[in-house]
């Protein structure tokens, strides 16, 4: 199973990943720690994409096209994976789906966790507020404002994603407004179907 899941911040994407990972012993592939990993290990793709991280600057879609390109065909990604924070861009979907084709590969499901605005600041809030019961520190970037802005620069460089692999017949939707468990089983009917 391979598959990539869309959601705005607080949609529940970690916790779902999470369960699928779980259930159908895949890794869940965030770009991000991918990107940490290569530095660490002190990779030629790690070298690379520090230098140009420590001028500031984004790391380029071709880097990052093969850094996720080296991670699916390691040993654990042969029964699939969870694409988590990638692709970001149309281009990067574009590269995504030529590398897998050459690989002799395609990704099974693409799914869209929706949800209501007003419903995930309450989310955000809420999360901050259990984590402060319980001893923990909040992140930084959940106060009102800053998930405001998470929530318009989602909205903004992901809808021409969406529309990417709505046009490719890819694209299912799932109301993320239910609970979790139940996410869960909608997402499972669609991986089953």
């Amino acid at each position: 199973m391979r598959l990539i899941l869309f959601g705005p911040p607080g949609a529940g994407k970690g916790t779902q990943a999470q369960r699928l990972a779980e259930r159908h012993s895949i890794p869940q592939l965030s770009t991000g720690d991918m990107l940490r990993a290569a530095v660490t290990n002190d990779t030629e793709t790690g070298r690379r994409a520090k230098a140009i991280m420590d001028r500031g600057e984004l790391v380029p879609d071709d880097l990052v096209n093969q850094m996720v390109s080296d991670r699916i065909d390691q040993e654990d990604c042969r029964k699939g994976f969870i694409l988590d924070g990638f692709p970001r861009t149309v281009a990067q979907a574009e590269a995504l789906t030529a590398m897998l084709e050459q690989k002799g590969d395609k990704i099974d499901a693409v799914i869209e966790l929706k949800v209501e605005q007003a419903s995930l600041i309450t989310r955000m809030e809420k999360r901050v507020a259990d984590t402060l019961a319980a001893g923990g520190t909040a992140r930084r970037d959940d106060n009102r404002d800053t998930f405001a802005r998470r929530l318009d620069e989602y909205q903004h460089k992901t809808a021409p994603l969406l529309n990417y692999y709505r046009r490719r017949g890819e694209l299912v939707s799932i109301d993320g407004m239910q609970g979790m468990d139940v996410v869960t089983r909608d997402i499972e009917n669609v991986l089953t179907t």
